[in-house]
């Protein structure tokens, strides 16, 4: 057994104090050893830690023993370490963002829960559209087979993508699926609302799936991103199907990194050699900004920065960095 866990979770329920129970988690978190993200709202809590399997077993036992989260599920990877370097509690409008006009509780509205092997059922299903509800660049290192990836940079912009491409899935079931099923309990209540009658979400997300015995994450292709410092983990435990490329020359590649000009930051697949190739930057106009951290890291001169430049094929000369 590892002596680390990773914790994946989160509840709808009310939080009448977002606030002080935010100030008040964060000390319990620290006292016991555990690092990760916390989003705190009046609509429930949203979160992912780490730590030792003792500390993570007394915040599992903490949790549930307040009648709040007496039922909060825990997803439980093991780990050789820490996932993320700090610990943050945060107190938010909202424990995930889709930021609508009016919102809406899935404690009230929200899609018809689908076990693993009924989506895997679904899955295969002509009739059926699957709608992937995460963001580009989580779809484009893993996703199910066949699934719709959605044009977005954030969960936010999800709703507004699904009416210009209502066309798609008008008069279709829809079954949607996210990483632990947060996302997919407020946008799968919106789509019913938006006048979708056929909706249904996997419940518990990949994550869940990929840990069911019976469907042991099958349709699944490539890795599941995941928000701390893994950046990916397995999710089909039958076959391992390569989907990601590598930003610069399209080979198989499921290596994220994020680009070296802080004012870009576009996360890329990119091989090792690639990454050292073009300075940890995804375009010219960051290899050549004058805030590129990979040229900081290293100290290039100008006549050195050139000669990596020349090396594929570019200058300083023709450079449009502003």
């Amino acid at each position: 057994m590892s002596d680390y866990q990773v914790l994946l979770y989160y509840k709808y329920t009310t939080i009448d104090d977002p606030e002080t129970f935010a100030k008040e988690h964060l000390a319990f978190c620290k006292e016991i050893g555990l690092k990760g993200r916390i989003l705190v709202a009046e609509e429930g809590i949203n979160g992912t830690v780490s730590g030792t399997t003792e500390a993570t077993e007394k915040y599992k036992n903490a949790m549930h023993a307040d009648p709040r989260f007496s039922d909060m599920v825990f997803k439980i990877d093991e780990a050789d370490k820490h996932a993320f370097k700090k610990m943050f509690v945060r107190p938010r409008k909202e424990i995930v963002s889709l930021h609508l006009e009016h919102d809406l509780s899935p404690l009230e509205v929200t899609g018809k829960y689908l076990e693993p092997e009924e989506f895997r059922e679904a899955l295969q299903d002509p009739d059926t559209v699957i709608l992937d509800a995460r963001n580009d660049y989580e779809y484009d290192l893993g996703h199910f087979r066949g699934a719709i990836r959605p044009d977005i940079k954030a969960f936010r912009e999800l709703p507004n993508w699904v009416e210009e491409n209502r066309d798609q899935f008008d008069g279709k079931k829809v079954v949607t699926y996210c990483t632990g099923g947060i996302r997919c309990e407020k946008f799968s209540g919106w789509l019913k609302t938006a006048g979708f009658d056929d909706v249904a979400q996997l419940h518990g997300g990949i994550a869940t799936y990929g840990k069911n015995e019976k469907t042991k994450g099958e349709f699944w292709d490539g890795m599941m991103y995941v928000f701390d410092e893994r950046i990916s983990v397995p999710i089909n435990r039958v076959e391992h199907t390569i989907v990601g490329k590598d930003h610069f020359d399209g080979t198989p590649c499921e290596r994220y990194i994020n680009c070296a000009n802080p004012h870009c930051n576009k996360q890329i697949l990119a091989s090792e050699e690639n990454d050292e190739k073009y300075l940890h930057s995804c375009s010219h106009e960051c290899r050549v900004h004058p805030d590129n951290l990979y040229v900081k890291k290293h100290n290039l001169t100008k006549e050195q920065l050139e000669a990596r430049l020349n090396a594929i094929g570019e200058n300083l000369e023709t450079s449009s960095a502003k």
